[in-house]
């Protein structure tokens, strides 16, 4: 079942002229979280109206958009489709200016989930991965005197983040070469459901992270969108290939080498933030035995039960 949409948001879409249908795209073959080619199909469009499935792994229940568009897809996706479609979505302008207010509100609320582990911490080093324009990436800075970097793939938002004094990085994390840098910080900020390879750029932080590093990191919780909206596919969308939960994030975590120290359910109950640091040891980790089958169950039961 779909929520209320307005009449004129389909128009607004497909005024923007964007062929999703025509973009290249590759197949996922083996679940990024367990390594399972055990799928289900869940479904067929996203909630902007394009052709996009979601799948979900039959073993550990991660959930992602297979086919999916390729990195040179994405990153002409974020160059100029990104903003106007979310705003065609809202039917407000949404671009690399309006959203600073709201990305204001919401550094300062992450600074202070992050301040009990910051505030003594001898860090001098900060990455800002999926940065944007680099509003929370400069409140980190400032409140707890760190030197910092951004990277993200959408250039008129890195040039945001220029002029407010942070060394920028213009790409996708997953093809940059950090070479030997380490940061004493990482901060992964609504972006983590952008990634086109979770596990692989969380071993990748593990590394150019410092051993006393600390990590925070959020999700879009998968089942809290579509069960706000009694929508599966009003949850899923084409600039997301992944859909977590709190069962998958945790597993990702433990994989890649890192312990949660805390876990906050955001005021807005859609999102959930973690901090980390390293831990002693990669663990195989996956979501418990029966959590796949739940999940399925529940989503199949949204799809077709009335409101």
């Amino acid at each position: 079942m779909s929520t209320t949409v307005s009449p004129d948001r389909p128009t607004r879409i497909a005024a923007l002229g964007y062929a999703y249908q025509s973009q290249p795209k590759e197949s996922v073959e083996h679940c990024n979280l367990c390594g399972s080619s055990r799928f289900v199909v869940l479904t067929h469009r996203d909630r902007y109206g394009y052709g996009a499935q979601a799948h979900a792994c039959e073993q550990c229940g991660l959930v992602f958009l297979n086919p999916r568009m390729t990195a040179n897809a994405y990153g002409r996706f974020y160059d100029g489709v990104y903003r106007p479609l979310v705003s065609a979505f809202h039917g407000r302008l949404i671009d690399a200016q309006t959203i600073q207010a709201e990305q204001r509100d919401y550094a300062a609320d992450r600074a202070e989930f992050m301040r009990p582990f910051l505030a003594n911490h001898s860090a001098r080093t900060m990455l800002d991965i999926g940065g944007s324009t680099g509003v929370v990436a400069h409140h980190f800075a400032r409140e707890f005197g760190l030197q910092g970097t951004l990277i993200d793939p959408a250039p008129l938002e890195v040039e945001q983040a220029r002029r407010l004094g942070l060394e920028t990085i213009t790409g996708l994390v997953e093809a940059h070469d950090f070479g030997s840098r380490r940061f004493d910080v990482v901060i992964i900020c609504q972006t983590v459901d952008h990634l086109l390879d979770v596990g692989g750029t969380l071993s990748r932080v593990r590394d150019i992270l410092a051993d006393d590093g600390l990590l925070f990191i959020d999700i879009v919780d998968f089942r809290a969108a579509y069960l706000r909206n009694w929508s599966v596919e009003d949850a899923t969308k084409i600039d997301h290939p992944y859909y977590l939960t709190g069962e998958t994030m945790r597993a990702y975590l433990a994989r890649a080498g890192f312990d949660v120290l805390r876990t906050d359910f955001a005021a807005d109950h859609l999102h959930v933030s973690y901090a980390c640091r390293p831990a002693s040891a990669v663990r195989e980790a996956l979501p418990p035995p029966a959590f796949a089958r739940e999940l399925l169950t529940e989503i199949r039961y949204v799809q077709n039960a009335p409101r």
